[in-house]
């Protein structure tokens, strides 16, 4: 067996990071783990397009996006009903769990999954990936005042949402 590339070795790096955002724009743990996999697959068979010395992650998320944009499309053309809000409210808490902080992740994730779509997958690149105004909004094809806005309308719904 050969041994891994650096592409290899980053893009291993890069799985949970690529969870968390395919979470964050499906709100559902079987269409994200299929968001990743696919993902997955579109970076490996397509990785003589990316740029060596750019960003890795910056690339993977563009490929996530566009490929969920796809399934959206695609769904929406089928008349596919979407799940009842109520039901999102009790996504990501575990009642067996006494930790208090697996408590308030659960409801953070909650309340996250009851933001517009347009501000969750701002909200998760810039305050849970981590990255730039600038960065988001050139992986998005945005207006930087537009990443910001939808990063403030996100926050102060999600603090509203928590009770914070």
């Amino acid at each position: 067996m050969s041994s891994s590339t650096p592409f290899d070795s980053a893009l291993i790096e890069m799985l949970p990071r690529l969870r968390r955002f395919a979470h964050a724009l499906s709100q559902n743990g079987t269409d994200a783990d299929d968001l990743a996999q696919a993902t997955i697959e579109r970076a490996l068979r397509s990785r003589d397009q990316w740029q060596a010395g750019t960003r890795l992650d910056s690339w993977l998320y563009r490929i996530m996006r566009n490929l969920w944009i796809d399934t959206v499309r695609v769904r929406t053309r089928r008349q596919k009903v979407e799940v009842p809000a109520e039901e999102a409210d009790g996504v990501g808490e575990d009642p067996r769990k006494s930790v208090e902080a697996s408590l308030e992740l659960g409801r953070m994730m909650a309340a996250m999954e009851r933001l517009p779509a347009e501000q969750r997958e701002i909200v998760s690149l810039i305050l849970i990936e981590g990255f730039g105004y600038r960065e988001t909004a050139e992986m998005l094809g945005l207006p930087i005042g537009t990443v910001s806005s939808r990063l403030v309308r996100g926050r102060t719904a999600l603090l509203e949402m928590v009770g914070i």
